[in-house]
């Protein structure tokens, strides 16, 4: 089943992005999953908006032998 989030006044795709996927970085990805909506800059209340799934990268903080292949 698919993850919801439903706008409050004010909204914007970046924060919509950080409270939901934990980052701001996924926002294409939620514009993406949300085409009907890509014109919308400031969202009003009451707008359903599907949450896609996001795969979480490794971080590139690891040491090299932890990194696995390039």
């Amino acid at each position: 089943m698919a993850k919801e989030y439903v706008t409050v006044q004010g909204d914007m795709w970046d924060g919509i992005a950080k409270k939901t996927l934990g980052t701001e970085y996924y926002m294409s990805e939620l514009i993406d999953a949300n085409p009907e909506y890509r014109e919308y800059v400031i969202f009003p209340a009451g707008i359903k908006l599907t949450i896609p799934e996001v795969s979480t990268p490794a971080p590139n903080t690891l040491p090299p032998w932890k990194q696995g292949d390039n």
